[in-house]
């Protein structure tokens, strides 16, 4: 087999369309475009679902569903995809290393696809329960990482610190309003003593 006997496949290009060679070719005078018009010219094509300016059916139906954020950074592996990776821990980190996961993914599960044939340690990611007997039985083990619980806003301690803090301030405010308040009667007496 040499560069100069190969040839496409059978049925894998076809040949050009010659057109405009008179009216017995079949295509002739109009190329099959037809008399006039914007389909006749020359870029006179439309983009599919193209209606002529009028709403079109894809924009007129409603949306429906959303597209998870989480989804995007989240991946599944296979059971056998685990025997790429060199040594014995698996993790998100020899994962990506392996090639088994695209670096924008910081979520994974194990799911049972394929046999284990390596003895691996399983940490910081997620497995499923059969892909965890398997890991197990190969002789491998799976180190279960706990999910944090989400930190509340505000916690009782700072409202209460905020709520004796508002306390002091009330307090403050009412000893400043009695001395005033007593400073002004004193001074009026004084002024009615002057007077007498």
């Amino acid at each position: 087999m040499e560069l100069n006997t190969l040839s496409p496949a059978m049925g894998s290009t076809r040949a050009k369309k010659r057109v405009g060679r008179g009216i017995g070719s079949g295509s002739g005078k109009t190329c099959g475009t037809g008399h006039k018009g914007q389909k006749s010219r020359s870029g006179g094509s439309v983009k599919p679902g193209f209606e002529g300016g009028q709403m079109p059916l894809q924009m007129r139906l409603p949306k429906f569903g959303f597209s998870s954020r989480v989804g995007r950074i989240t991946a599944e592996v296979r059971t056998s995809e685990l025997n790429k990776v060199d040594g014995g821990l698996i993790s998100i980190e020899s994962l990506r290393k392996a090639r088994v996961i695209t670096a924008n993914i910081k979520r994974v599960k194990v799911m049972l696809s394929g046999e284990v044939v390596k003895k691996f340690t399983v940490e910081g990611v997620g497995v499923s329960k059969g892909a965890k007997e398997a890991i197990e039985k190969a002789g491998g083990k799976v180190i279960e990482v706990k999910a944090t619980e989400p930190t509340k806003k505000t916690e009782p301690e700072a409202k209460a610190k905020k709520v004796t803090k508002k306390v002091k301030i009330a307090d403050a405010k009412e000893a400043a309003t009695v001395e005033e308040s007593s400073a002004d009667k004193a001074s009026d007496g004084e002024g009615k003593a002057d007077k007498e």
